[in-house]
This record gives structure tokens, sequence and C-alpha cells, in this order.
């Protein structure tokens, strides 16, 4: 059985994606079309809502102040008002002063939320936490600096690029404390279904161990939207138990720069929590917080962005759509392309024609040592469709006469 356990966090894929182009210059672009263009950050480049600067200026003074651990009065209602709005929860099954705080981004949240649910051992071994192979590279980070060991499933084709929880043994997930997942999922945008988180529920129920749903992209789909852990979770028990759900104003709101999100859950998961942050973590300054609660609040800035990726995937159906190794993804804005090998790929097209593009591996592990073709990774580049429809129109352009060069 493939376990994918390590003793280490891996590097930074944005270290190894340096380290394959050290030295490697572009030769040419396209006629009439100069310069480099980076689709490697899932950074959103689309214009932030203008009333978050308004409602930072408007509370300016208050950076005079040390502001709560517990975020505002105001924060809070207005992200459990999203919560129920967006996942369809009655307005009772939330408390916001006990069952939310404010993170400076989900990333912090999801990196300080793995101590405060390790104990020393569990079932007399080594706590674990279940990671999707590929990864965002804080899971891995987060479980190295909490002492427990990283156990990676994996995310193929076959199950529809989640996490095959379903493989994981028996006395792993008696010694699991924790799983990460990620719908709509980085790198490859697959959005879970209502029956892929009761499946994951029903064995946090039977192990005894925390979900933590990082849905920083929920706002981001083609279609419908993604389901969500709250609400699933909250129609089999009527609450929350054994759920952590992270959220951000980084893709949601395009203001990546903001650094402001929460983590909902009960009140059980979210003290503790509340405590170890207290002595570990920056607070959010107030200033963010009432610009985070307008942003909140307001869905028409919103409905925009969705739209602009839209427009986005729309250029990525016309140009790529006849490669057999071209998807839309239902949620997130990235580009899974199956290419092959990932790594040769990307080196080839940075020096063929200046589009940087991330290999697949660079965010996930080997599930057998030595075999690179293990890595679910292995044959996708993970392309960011961040910037505005012109320079997407003119990077992908570029992708598609390599792809056609090199077939």
């Amino acid at each position: 059985m493939l376990s994918g356990r390590m003793a280490h966090a891996p590097s930074s894929s944005f270290q190894r994606l340096a380290q394959l182009l050290d030295g490697v210059l572009p030769e040419s672009f396209p006629p009439g079309k100069s310069g480099p263009i980076v689709l490697t950050v899932g950074e959103p480049q689309d214009e932030p809502p203008a009333l978050i600067a308004e409602t930072i200026a408007k509370h300016a003074r208050d950076f005079g102040r040390y502001p709560p651990i517990a975020g505002t009065p105001s924060f809070r209602t207005a992200a459990a008002r999203w919560l129920c709005r967006r996942f369809n929860l009655p307005a009772s099954s939330i408390d916001a002063d006990k069952q939310i705080i404010p993170l400076n981004g989900s990333r912090e949240g999801l990196f300080f939320a793995i101590p405060p649910l390790t104990p020393e051992t569990k079932n007399g071994g080594r706590p674990v936490v279940l990671i999707p192979n590929p990864f965002y590279v804080t899971y891995p980070a987060a479980v190295l600096a909490a002492g427990a060991e990283a156990y990676y499933v994996p995310s193929r084709e076959e199950t529809g690029f989640l996490p095959d929880f379903a493989s994981v043994p028996k006395d792993v997930l008696e010694r699991t404390v924790a799983a990460f997942f990620c719908s709509p999922s980085n790198p490859e945008g697959a959005c879970a279904t209502a029956s892929d988180w009761r499946r994951l529920f029903d064995l946090a129920d039977r192990y005894d161990f925390v979900v933590l749903a990082d849905e920083c992209y929920c706002e981001i789909y083609d279609g419908a939207p993604p389901v969500g852990a709250l609400e699933v979770r909250y129609a089999m028990t009527g609450g929350f138990e054994r759920l952590l759900a992270f959220h951000s104003l980084s893709k949601r709101s395009s203001a990546p720069g903001l650094r402001s999100g929460f983590v909902f859950g009960p009140d059980s998961l979210i003290a503790p929590m509340t405590r170890f942050r207290n002595t570990s973590a920056p607070q959010v300054p107030i200033p963010v917080l009432e610009a985070s609660a307008a942003a909140w609040n307001d869905e028409a800035h919103v409905e925009k962005n969705r739209a602009l990726y839209q427009e986005r995937f729309a250029i990525a159906r016309r140009l790529l759509g006849n490669h057999t190794g071209f998807r839309v993804p239902p949620g997130s804005f990235y580009l899974w392309l199956d290419v092959g090998d990932g790594a040769a790929f990307a080196k080839s097209l940075w020096r063929k024609y200046g589009v940087r593009v991330m290999p697949g591996a660079y965010m996930g592990v080997e599930q057998i040592p030595g075999d690179p073709t293990s890595n679910p990774g292995h044959r996708y580049v993970r392309v960011a469709l961040v910037h505005d429809s012109l320079t997407i129109e003119a990077a992908l352009g570029r992708i598609a006469d390599f792809l056609q060069e090199a077939n």
C-alpha cells in the first residue's frame, strides 16, 4: 500500500521552478507580441472593489488601536451572514461570537489549525494528518511544525482529481487527527460533490478526526456554485462537529494584499484555536476588519469577478480546446493541463515562447519514492488565468502554438 509518508516538508514549488529555469532565457516571442508572461502565481490581477480602500480610509484612526483577536462584531456578523447566504444555512445555525475568528488570510489559519489538534500520540502512535497530493505547500509545513506525520492521498483523474480518501489504510486512519480537503481544489480545480463531503465526514466520525475544509476558491466557478462543507455537515447532523472551514477575500474579492480571511467551526474547535493564536499569531487590524466586513456584505463585485474568469475560460476553450489534455475545471481559476511531462514542458515553453507555467509535480510528491511518474502532478502544468483577458489570450495563444509544434 502506498503511504506517501515523509519526515520533512517539500520545497516550495516556486523554489523548484526557479532552479528549473535558472539560466534559461526565452529565445523569441511570436511576431508582434513581446515580453514574458507569468502564469504561475495564483494572485488575482483584477482591481479590488473600491469599497475596500474607502472603508479602510474611513477607519484609518483605528490603526492606533490593538485589534481584538476575535475581531469586531461587524466582521463576525458579516462573515456569518455570508456563510448563511452562500451555503443555504438558517441564521440560527451560526453563533457569530463563538464560531468565527478572523485570519490574516486563510493561509495563516490553515497553518495554525494543526498544533491545537495534535496530541503527542493517538492510539499509541504518532498523529497523522491527511494531505491531498498535489497540495498547497502550507499543509505539509503545518504538519511538520506540529510534529505530526503527513500522509499523502493521491488525487488523480480516475478519482475526479479529488483525494482518494477511501484508499487510506485503517491503521493510518486510526492515528489520523485531521484531513485537509480543498474544494474547488488547487491546483486541479475539482469540486467536491455532497457525496464526496459525506464520505469524508463519515470517515471523520468513525475515526475521530477533524476535516479542514479549504474553500478559498468557492466563489469562482463555471456553472453551479460548488457544494460546501458546511451545508453538507449541517444536513448530516444539524451541527458542525469535526469541521473547520477556511475562507478568504484574496480570490473572492481580488484582494490578496488585504490578507483577510476567517475560520468557522464549532466552539469546541474555535476556542482552542483562538487560545493558540492569541500567543502565536498577529491580530487583523481593525480597519482591515471593517473593510472585510464591507466586502463580505457585497455580492456585486463578486459576480463581476466571476464573469471575468468565465470570459478567460472561454478564451481557453477557443485556443486550447482541441488539445487532448485540456479540460475546463468546474471551479477555481486554474487550468490543469495534461502535457505528458510537466517539468519538461514548462522549461521548453519558457525557452521557446517566454510563458512561465508551474509544473504539477512541483506541487506534489512521489507516491513511490524514486518513481517520478508516481507523482500525481507529473503529467500536468498549472496555468493561472489571473491576468486581463488580452494578456491571457496572448499567453494561451503561445501555448497553443507550442503544443501544435510539439505534435
